[in-house]
């Protein structure tokens, strides 16, 4: 048999406070404010830039302002050409951008033409990723 046992008022708010407290800090995140929107015309113009260096011929690191990342830039792929498909889509803190991206082949060989989604930031931070999970 279980011994149940009487709570009295004062113990009975406290708990129920306290138990509200810890549900509206698990709604709100620990993140301790909110995301930072990110600047569409802003991303676009650092996603430009970026490819517009790697087209170049520049390593990924070469623009200190922004952090970069796409394997195939890094791994020494040669860019030819790229088209940015429509404006992007604003995903809270990022811009989703689709880019067609024309990645040299070996000599003797056709371009490849890859399509590729691009997460580009503002907000702390420059940051210009390529977007993995999305093809």
């Amino acid at each position: 048999m279980i011994a149940m046992t009487r709570i009295d008022g004062g113990r009975r708010f406290a708990a129920l406070a306290c138990l509200a407290m810890a549900a509206s800090l698990g709604a709100s995140g620990c993140s301790g404010g909110s995301a930072h929107e990110v600047d569409p015309s802003r991303a676009r113009d650092a996603l430009v830039t970026a490819l517009d260096a790697w087209k170049r011929g520049e390593d990924s690191k070469s623009i200190p302002a922004m952090t970069i990342q796409d394997l195939d830039w890094q791994r020494g792929a040669k860019l030819e050409g790229y088209e940015i498909l429509g404006e992007g889509q604003s995903k809270g803190a990022n811009l989703s951008v689709q880019v067609k991206l024309k990645i040299a082949a070996a000599p003797g060989k056709k371009a490849v033409e890859k399509p590729v989604y691009y997460l580009v930031g503002t907000s702390p931070s420059v940051t210009v990723f390529r977007d993995t999970l999305r093809r």
